[in-house]
């Protein structure tokens, strides 16, 4: 004889199980961003340059005169980030994980030269660039020095991932930051590969960087930029 057990939950318990499971199901869901054509609700700090969205399309375009720019959204702690970038030859560009905005009083960060001006965005920025560093980590106006470096990673810099980012073309982008572990891929190559505890959250920074004097306009574009938040 087959015999059937029937448990109960408690309505309090069980709706603590239902609540787990939805927020568990909600951070793995992905985000469109930019898609609304907004900033998805960004701040624009540290420099002059200019944003805009269209059709899905987040550009930004360099000021002659500005130091680099940053559309700041977040902080976060662990997530995804998927994008398409296509960039001018003339610029480099990146994108800040887990980074900090400098206030007045912060005392000097560890690894930097100075103190920072307040509304400074600094921390590890995966690099957009021609030259063959695109996918590597830099710590922006901090160390002033590739992650792969500081963390003796360099093996990751194989000649498939100095090659992967193509010139003049939409370039796909995967980032993965979880726990103390960062991951780069780009155009399904892997471009990055490190652990480093200093930076549990922050913000997703998308840079247009400076640029010399007479020089520009330039300009740097994302597209089907997706996000989502892990555990």
């Amino acid at each position: 004889m087959k015999r059937y057990f029937t448990v109960t939950l408690p309505a309090a318990l069980l709706g603590f199980a239902l609540f787990n499971l939805h927020a568990e199901t909600k951070s793995e869901e992905w985000q469109n961003w930019f898609a609304d054509g907004s900033l998805q609700g960004g701040q624009i700090i540290s420099g002059k340059a200019t944003y805009k969205v269209e059709n899905g399309v987040l550009t930004g375009t360099t000021t002659e005169g500005s130091p680099n720019t940053f559309l700041a959204i977040g902080p976060f702690k662990d997530f995804e980030l998927e994008f398409e970038v296509n960039v001018d030859d003339a610029l480099n560009s990146g994108v800040q994980v887990r980074s900090h905005i400098a206030k007045e009083g912060d005392p000097v960060p560890e690894g930097a030269k100075g103190k920072l001006p307040a509304g400074r965005l600094y921390g590890p920025q995966c690099e957009i660039a021609i030259n063959g560093t695109a996918g590597d980590f830099y710590d922006e106006a901090r160390r002033g020095t590739w992650w792969s470096i500081l963390t003796k990673t360099e093996a990751v810099r194989t000649d498939a991932a100095k090659a992967a980012f193509k010139k003049g073309e939409w370039n796909h982008y995967r980032i993965v930051v979880k726990g103390d572990h960062y991951q780069s891929f780009v155009n399904g190559v892997p471009a990055a590969d490190f652990a480093q505890p200093n930076d549990p959250e922050g913000y997703i920074g998308f840079q247009v960087h400076g640029i010399k004097a007479g020089t520009g306009p330039y300009s740097v574009r994302w597209r089907n930029v997706k996000f989502r938040e892990t555990k």
